[in-house]
């Protein structure tokens, strides 16, 4: 008996020594694929974890190396370490922790006095069967002398052990080695998060409530839809921006002693702020709010390229103050004509020296009669609508022409609306022509009175709204 006990044993022993140098094989060749992807031999921060990889769900630390010739699945048997908590994911072994638990069982010195088995070191072993003529204090008990041999043992193996793998693992090892290469370049690819604070941006040169409190002759608030750009650092302007196609847009810039002026690309001239500014009535209507949100973007785009800040006003606040003055435009812009018509043609050379005697002046495909000032006060056009030019004129009979009195344009006052009548009579006398209003019927004297009535009551209404007729305002709106 005592003999097949201890041919147990050896065999326990035997099997124990072959789980030992497979794990200690699959940790060298693991260490040495780890060496050829690095290129150092340092050890690595996950080969004891059991972290698991997201790319492929298996464990970094114990990568298993499978070959056509490996033996089938052999007894895995169970170590656990002081403190290590047992979980029943955990079916590798750490040799590291094995060896651990073996020094710290030579160590042991409570140990020393009692028959050790087995079990105590993680192998889940059947109890030998004694029987009434072999006593357990006979059998060979290990010691630390055999737990140090047997380490000594293990440690010579490995390092006999060859580094070539077989064609199989070969390949194996390629291909995992090129994954983790992709690995390392997605994560070259990664942006990489600065954490460098950004530099406060500077104050701005003037306050946006100065320069909303600024007296600005150029703009009316009730008319001219105004937006803010204020500078960080003081600028040239390049180029006049082009913000709106339909409505007039102005651009007053600040400059460094703190005088507007209108905003040109002068070399030399800094600026530290603009004020923009977008009519938004005129004889088109008035802006829509889609037009207006479009302007403040492009007002806002053009402060970003000059480095400051923009502030816009309220849109639907303006439109409710714009839209009752549209109103208002709309009822007063009114032009009334008087024609002056023959029976037969009269020569366009002829046409043009009587309206050059009288002080009108050919321009723009029309003949204008000017103010002290200037400005078109009256017009003279053809009954057609087309153009006067100098060669149809020297070449084209007329059957007669249209003489225009625009009320938003003619100053307030009966004096003005009696020098328009006048120069229409004189005309009708030099070239034979006959006085007619838009249904063709003969003007009378009656008809002249209405007339002027009308003109002068839509005029006070212009000066009811301060809006004159006549200046610059309203040049400006009727244009």
């Amino acid at each position: 008996m005592n003999e097949t006990l201890l041919i147990i044993i050896a065999a326990l022993l035997t099997v124990l020594v072959a789980v030992f140098a497979y794990n200690m094989i699959q940790e060298s060749r693991y260490r040495n694929k780890i060496r050829s992807q690095f290129g150092h031999s340092d050890q690595d921060a996950l080969m004891g974890s059991q972290t698991q990889s997201v790319r492929d769900g298996r464990s970094l630390s114990h990568e298993k190396i499978s070959s056509p010739e490996a033996p089938a699945p052999m007894l895995k048997p169970s170590i656990v370490g002081k403190n290590t908590p047992v979980t029943k994911d955990d079916d590798d072994i750490d040799l590291s922790e094995l060896l651990d638990d073996l020094d710290d069982y030579d160590d042991d010195k409570s140990r020393q006095n009692n028959p050790a088995s087995y079990s105590s070191v993680g192998l889940d072993l059947p109890e030998p069967e004694l029987t009434n003529n072999v006593k357990a204090s006979e059998l060979p008990a290990p010691s630390g002398g055999f737990m140090s041999g047997l380490r000594a043992t293990f440690n010579r193996m490995l390092n006999s052990i060859s580094d070539d793998d077989t064609p199989q693992n070969a390949s194996t090892a390629k291909t995992k080695e090129t994954e983790s290469i992709g690995e390392l370049e997605d994560l070259d690819d990664l942006d990489v998060y600065d954490e460098t604070p950004l530099p406060e941006p500077s104050a701005l040169l003037i306050d946006f409530e100065d320069l909303k409190r600024s007296r600005l002759t150029w703009f009316d608030k009730r008319i001219d839809y105004l937006t803010y750009v204020s500078l960080r650092e003081p600028q040239e302007l390049l180029s006049v921006p082009r913000l709106s196609n339909r409505y007039r847009v102005q651009v007053i810039g600040c400059t460094m002693d703190g005088s507007f002026q209108v905003a040109e690309p002068v070399p030399g001239v800094l600026y530290q702020a603009f004020v923009i500014g977008m009519q938004a009535i005129n004889r088109n209507g008035l802006v829509s709010e889609r037009e207006l949100n479009l302007f403040g973007q492009q007002v806002e785009h053009f402060a970003e390229n000059m480095g400051g800040d923009a502030l816009l006003e309220d849109t639907q606040a303006f439109l409710n103050v714009a839209k009752p003055l549209d109103e208002l435009c709309a009822r007063v812009d009114q032009i009334i004509a008087i024609h002056l018509v023959s029976r037969v043609s009269i020569l366009g050379s002829e046409l043009r020296n009587s309206l050059e005697k009288l002080g009108f002046q050919l321009q723009d495909g029309a003949f204008a009669y000017l103010d002290e000032k200037g400005r078109v006060k009256f017009n003279a056009v053809t009954l057609d609508g087309s153009e006067f030019t100098p060669q149809l004129l020297a070449s084209q009979p007329y059957k007669g022409f249209s003489m225009l009195f625009d009320i938003t344009h003619v100053p307030y006052g009966e004096q003005h609306f009696e020098e328009f009548v006048n120069l229409a009579v004189a005309l009708s006398q030099s070239l034979h022509l006959e006085l007619v209003d838009d249904q063709i019927q003969q003007v009378s004297t009656d008809w002249l009175k209405n007339i002027r009535t009308f003109v002068l009551e839509k005029q006070l209404e212009m000066i009811d709204a301060h809006i004159p007729s006549g200046g610059e305002l309203a040049q400006r709106v009727f244009s």
